[in-house]
């Protein structure tokens, strides 16, 4: 991984690319150690644990991970490959194990995040992130909000923030020409960190 990037970024070299400050290094075998064996194997088996590389809010690169559908590696590796281009700051990016699948203990922490074996919120349907075909970008920068209800508890979606999601933002056009669905262009909700991809 760090390969590709010192070829895309060699200016970057000296900044930290070789030497990133860690935010997750999980291996495989335990990002599934707590991982509820009620769930689907199907599902699991479908996902992928990808290491990615981010400028974070200290302006310092940082490595993290995300687990994602295997369909939608080569998507998750663009949109990283341009977030790092333009400096787009990710607080932190771990696998929703680390905060025991709870999504809203990881939206608290500010934290990126893809695959979750969950329901939609305030139904009995997976969710897409169930499948991992969706991805929380700084949700504490860009929240959840339903009939005045915010969350996480205390975000505030302020577009002149960096790190911010905006429908002028280069990180959410991309994913649009990915074939990407963005949250923050739905009419009953928005969902500003929000992206999801659904395949066959």
């Amino acid at each position: 991984m760090i390969e590709k990037f010192k070829n895309l970024f060699p200016e970057n070299v000296e900044n930290g690319i070789e030497n990133p400050i860690i935010d997750s290094e999980l291996s495989y075998k335990e990002m599934l150690d707590s991982f509820n064996p009620d769930w689907s194997n199907e599902i699991i088996e479908k996902q992928k644990l990808v290491n990615v590389l981010y400028y974070s809010f200290d302006n310092k690169i940082h490595q993290g991970q995300i687990i994602i559908n295997k369909k939608l590696e080569k998507d998750i590796d663009e949109i990283f490959k341009l977030a790092m281009q333009i400096k787009f700051p990710i607080e932190k990016t771990s696998p929703i194990s680390t905060y025991y699948w709870n999504d809203k203990i990881s939206m608290e922490y500010n934290n990126t995040s893809g695959f979750n074996y969950r329901k939609i919120l305030g139904s009995e349907r997976l969710s897409n992130h169930a499948y991992g075909f969706a991805i929380d970008i700084n949700p504490r920068l860009n929240p959840f909000i339903k009939d005045g209800k915010i969350l996480p508890d205390g975000a505030n979606y302020d577009k002149t923030k960096t790190g911010t999601l905006t429908v002028e933002n280069p990180i959410v056009k991309k994913f649009k020409e990915l074939g990407w669905i963005w949250g923050g262009d739905w009419e009953s909700i928005k969902d500003y960190q929000h992206f999801e991809k659904v395949l066959q």
